[in-house]
């Protein structure tokens, strides 16, 4: 956007006064700036705070009632309320494992109960099976880290 231009005035005294509130302006964007900033910090810790109470509310329904339920967080929720790992179960051999979030080719706008049908056991794959996973939890770290790591 092109600065506004401010015809200069004629007489001293009017240029003195158009100085001064092109100043106060000045200092008064600067102050409004900051107070959005803080504004947009505190909110940014809101919403995280928000989704992590989300997750954890989730985690408890799905202990309670024995498995995923709607409404789940969103992926996006999830990572950003600092629980990116998925703990799933193969519905036919039990394998337990963590799936990262983050690494889905899932929208990250897709609910993590939808992927209960689209997560698939590796193991039994090769086995030629397809049985659908188990969601058990969200996690905040992976439940076994590689040793490489």
């Amino acid at each position: 956007m092109a600065p506004k231009h401010h015809p200069t005035p004629l007489s001293g005294g009017d240029r003195k006064a158009l100085a001064k509130e092109l100043g106060r302006a000045r200092a008064m964007t600067t102050i409004l700036a900051a107070q959005s900033e803080e504004a947009r910090s505190k909110g940014e810790a809101l919403i995280r705070q928000a989704d992590k109470l989300l997750c954890e509310a989730v985690n408890e329904r799905w202990w309670a009632d024995g498995g995923p339920a709607d409404p789940s967080p969103t992926i996006d929720q999830a990572i950003n309320g600092g629980y990116p790992w998925l703990q799933i179960e193969c519905s036919r051999c039990r394998t337990r494992r963590d799936v990262d979030l983050a690494a889905l080719r899932h929208p990250p706008t897709t609910f993590v109960h939808d992927l209960a049908g689209r997560l698939r056991c590796s193991k039994c794959a090769k086995a030629g099976k397809r049985p659908p996973a188990t969601l058990l939890q969200l996690a905040q770290r992976d439940r076994h880290p590689d040793p490489e790591t």
